[in-house]
């Protein structure tokens, strides 16, 4: 019985070990993968959906009024005039006066999901066909299009068909302990996770903070529509083009996912609807998940009849490890001491989340209270109002056109 215990215990350790390996080997695999040069670039339509405005909306917004591309328009869109992101986007218009771009105003209604239902108001101010999802807390270097669109055009055999485009994504710019929190699972777990899915299993792990697709394939395949109800409406994105043929990649440059300032409370927050959503999309793999994390294979080593000291500097060590070097990898060596004693606190309030999620049924989402079920579907409490008024603000006139949809 102890012999089968310890052979038990030593081939979770060979897991967790693996995946640790494994993700840093598929992040740093996706920065060095060959590309083919494309000859031409499409015109993109960047849709940026907002709320609110924290500490750095305009420098991230201002990276992609900065892109080095041949032709991009970029559209925003708010749920009602009051909202102060507004406002940045005139400013920054004002600022860009040769980018052209486009302020959508709208009364919301279009989903249980708010982001979905902005993004659905967007949809009938955009020009072309290729389109660019992003988040509004993400900054871009002045290459990430190119890169995109590169990466939309690649084939590694014939018949090949890239449907979607996603990206890694780094922590950065914190500056307080739940921002550090943050940003190092973001660097550490969660990238070798996404790399891992897209890099060696080929299966998708869509992040909704960065998506290029053609707008005429994904409306064949039912649009915004069909996620209109969902929470993970990236995850579901991914699916869709791969149940249709199509192949989702990953760009080469991770993106910059800005977080300065957040408590400890909202890492815990934001992780444990994270935590949901991955529980009701893949209950089976949901169980495995502590392995992605050696400190409670360390931890639970006496359960199995198994002297813990010996594991917990196998765990300490191999997370230091994973975390410096995926760090480093996406952002350079900056910050990585300060917060990499961080880990032990980072993982419980995981640990924590990763127990509590099955348990919860309602997520608040941008002052929302609604009912996640299986396959991450929305109930709200009270359902959204059918659409109504859109502005679009034109960047080349300050006049107002009104549609009605």
């Amino acid at each position: 019985m102890c012999l089968s215990m310890t052979v038990l215990y030593l081939a979770l350790v060979f897991l967790s070990t693996m995946f640790v390996v494994f993700g840093a080997l598929a992040a740093w695999r996706s920065h060095t993968r060959p590309r083919t040069p494309v000859a031409s670039f499409p015109p993109v339509s960047v849709l940026k959906p907002l709320c609110g405005v924290d500490t750095a909306l305009r420098d991230n917004l201002q990276t992609f009024f900065e892109q080095d591309y041949p032709v991009f328009e970029l559209v925003f869109g708010v749920q009602g005039e009051d909202d102060p992101a507004a406002i940045v986007v005139r400013e920054l218009r004002a600022a860009y006066p040769d980018v052209i771009c486009r302020l959508v105003v709208h009364d919301g209604g279009r989903g249980v999901n708010p982001k979905v239902s902005n993004l659905r108001s967007m949809m009938g101010a955009v020009m072309h066909d290729v389109v660019v999802v992003s988040d509004s807390n993400v900054a871009v270097h002045p290459a990430y299009l190119r890169e995109m669109a590169t990466e939309l055009a690649q084939k590694d055999a014939p018949g090949d068909r890239v449907g979607l485009v996603t990206s890694l994504f780094t922590g950065v710019e914190e500056e307080t302990l739940g921002a550090t929190l943050e940003n190092l699972h973001l660097n550490g777990t969660v990238a070798g996770g996404v790399a891992i899915s897209n890099e060696l299993l080929s299966k998708a792990a869509v992040v909704g903070k960065s998506m290029m697709f053609r707008r005429t394939v994904f409306e064949r395949l039912g649009g915004f529509s069909s996620v209109a109800h969902v929470l993970a409406e990236d995850y579901v994105m991914g699916r869709m083009f791969e149940a249709a043929g199509y192949q989702v990649r990953l760009a080469r440059t991770p993106i910059r996912n800005v977080v300065k300032r957040a408590s400890v409370r909202a890492f815990y927050t934001r992780h444990l609807r994270w935590s949901m959503m991955r529980f009701r999309l893949m209950p089976h793999i949901y169980l495995l998940e502590p392995l992605s994390t050696p400190l409670v294979l360390a931890v639970t080593a006496p359960a199995f009849g198994i002297d813990g000291r010996w594991p917990l500097v196998w765990a300490v060590g191999i997370t230091l490890i994973r975390d410096a070097l995926q760090w480093t990898l996406f952002r350079g060596p900056k910050g990585v001491l300060r917060a990499l004693p961080l880990f032990p606190l980072r993982d419980a309030l995981i640990l924590t989340a990763w127990f509590v999620a099955p348990l919860r049924k309602h997520v608040t989402w941008r002052g929302n209270r609604v009912r996640v079920s299986s396959g991450t579907r929305l109930y709200a409490e009270n359902e959204p109002e059918g659409p109504g008024l859109v502005i679009v603000e034109e960047s080349a006139s300050p006049s107002e056109i009104n549609i009605d949809v």
